[in-house]
C-alpha cells in the first residue's frame, strides 16, 4: 500500500477510534430461556411478531418450543423460513412483504448468522420503506428507529445478536456488503442453550471458530478499549476451556459457555471492529457461497501468520489467557502456540487449509471487494492494498 493511502487509512481508524466513546453503543438485554419471551413481548405491547428461520430449523421442529410457548401464552405469530445462508437483498425484499401481509409488530430471529442478519435487514426495509438496501451499506446510514427485535442464536459463533451489523449478498452481482447502525443491535438476545444441543459436531466447531476470529480480530486490532479488550480476552478463554465438550455436546453447561463466549465476542467486535480475515471471508463466501463461519476457520490462522510479528504481543496475550505457555516464554513462542492451537482445533474438526472453489481469474475481483470492504474502516494491525491481498486468495486456494 502506497504511502499516501496508508496516512489516509490510519487517520481515519485513529478520528472514529476518538469518536467511539460517544457513540450510541448499546447491549441487548440478556435472558437465557425462550420461555421469557411471552414475558418481553407483552413488555413491548406486540401481539403478532414475525419469526424469522430457516427451512432446516424448521423442518427438524427447532422452532416448536418458542411457537407452543407463545400459543399458551395467547400470542400470535407467523412464520417465515425461508432464510439460507447468505441471504439476499431479494430475500429480505420477500420476507419484509410477508412481514406486512400478515401484519406483523415485532420481528423474532431464530437461527445462526443468516436469519438474524435477514431480520435485521427486514427492520431497515421496514424503516426506511421504498429504499434500496444497498444504499444503505456502510455505516451510519439508516438512522431509523426499527421493529424490536429479539435473537435467539442457534449457533455458539456469530455474536450477531449483539452487532449492530447485518450482512447480505447482492443477488445480482454476490458482492457481499454490510449495514452497520446502531438501530439494528436487537433490543433482547436470547442465549438458550438447547437452541445449539442438536447442531452437528462440525458445524459447531466451525461456528465456535468463528466466534474465536471474532474475538481476536477484535483484540489484535487497533481500535480497541479497555471494555472490547475484556470482552475479548472473556471469550477467547471460555472457548479454549469449553470448545471440545460443547462441540460435542458432553454438557449443556459448556454449551452455554460457547454462547456466551460468542456474545462477549459480538460485543468486541461490533465496536473495535474486525479485519482482513473478515474481509477475505466475505468475499469468498459471497462469491462462491460457502458458510462464513467455514471460511473464517480456514482463514485465521493463515492471515495471522501473515501478519507476522505486528501481532505477536496481542497473541502471546491471548495464549496466556487461553492457559498456554509460561510468561516466560517469548511473545513470538506465545504466538507461535495460539495459531498452532487454532489450527490443531481446524484438522480435528476436519477444516482444511485451502478453499479449493477459488478460481485464479476471479481472485482480482474478489481482492478489490475486500480492499473496498476493509480500507480504511477496519483498524488492521498491518495494511495490505488490494495486490497484497491477492497473495492471502493465492496462498489459500494453492494457486501460487
Amino acid at each position: 500500500m502506497n504511502t499516501f493511502k496508508k496516512i489516509y487509512c490510519r487517520c481515519f481508524q485513529v478520528a472514529f477510534r476518538m469518536v467511539l466513546p460517544v457513540l450510541p453503543y448499546r447491549n441487548p438485554e440478556v435472558h437465557d430461556k425462550i420461555s421469557d419471551i411471552p414475558a418481553l413481548l407483552k413488555k413491548e405491547n406486540l401481539s403478532n411478531p414475525l419469526i424469522i428461520t430457516d427451512q432446516t430449523l424448521s423442518s427438524i421442529g427447532a422452532t416448536n418450543t418458542l411457537q407452543n410457548i407463545l400459543t399458551e401464552n395467547g400470542i400470535g405469530y407467523a412464520l417465515f423460513d425461508g432464510a439460507f445462508p447468505n441471504p439476499t437483498t431479494a430475500l429480505a425484499r420477500q420476507a419484509s412483504s410477508f412481514y406486512q401481509e400478515k401484519k406483523c409488530d415485532g420481528l423474532i430471529a431464530f437461527g445462526g448468522g443468516s436469519p438474524m442478519d435477514l431480520a435485521k435487514a427486514v427492520g431497515v426495509l421496514l424503516a426506511r420503506p421504498g429504499k434500496p438496501l444497498e444504499r444503505f451499506a456502510g455505516i451510519l446510514k439508516v438512522r431509523r428507529k426499527l421493529p424490536v427485535l429479539i435473537a435467539i442464536p442457534t449457533t455458539a459463533g456469530t455474536g450477531s445478536e449483539t452487532t449492530l451489523a447485518a450482512v447480505l449478498i447482492d443477488g445480482n452481482t454476490r458482492h457481499k456488503f454490510a449495514i452497520n447502525d446502531f438501530p439494528l443491535i436487537p433490543k433482547y438476545a436470547v442465549l438458550d442453550p438447547s437452541t445449539i444441543h442438536t447442531l452437528p459436531s462440525h458445524i459447531a466447531a466451525s461456528t465456535g471458530l468463528d466466534a474465536l476470529t471474532h474475538a481476536v480480530e477484535a483484540y489484535i486490532g487497533r481500535s480497541t478499549m479497555k471494555q472490547t479488550r475484556a470482552d475479548a480476552e472473556n471469550a477467547v478463554k471460555l472457548i479454549f476451556e469449553n470448545f471440545d465438550a460443547a462441540v460435542n455436546h458432553e454438557n449443556t453447561d459448556a454449551e452455554s459457555a460457547m454462547l456466551k463466549a460468542s456474545h462477549y465476542a459480538g460485543r468486541a467486535f461490533t465496536r473495535s471492529y474486525v479485519g482482513y480475515i473478515h474481509a477475505v471471508s466475505h468475499s469468498l463466501s459471497g462469491k462462491y457461497d460457502l458458510p462464513h463461519g467455514w471460511t473464517n476457520a480456514v482463514l485465521l490462522p493463515l492471515i495471522l501468520k501473515r501478519y507476522g510479528a505486528a501481532v505477536h504481543h496481542k497473541l502471546a496475550q491471548l495464549a496466556l489467557v487461553a492457559g498456554m505457555g509460561e510468561t516466560s516464554d517469548t511473545e513470538a513462542d506465545l504466538a507461535g502456540k495460539f495459531i498452532a492451537a487454532i489450527e490443531e482445533k481446524n484438522q480435528r474438526y476436519n477444516i482444511p487449509d485451502y478453499i479449493d472453489a477459488v478460481k485464479p481469474e476471479d481472485i482480482p475481483l474478489l481482492a478489490s471487494y475486500a480492499d473496498k470492504e476493509a480500507n480504511p474502516l477496519y483498524p488492521v494491525p498491518v495494511l495490505w492494498n488490494a495486490k497484497e491481498l491477492e497473495e492471502i486468495y493465492r496462498e489459500v486456494s494453492r494457486s501460487l
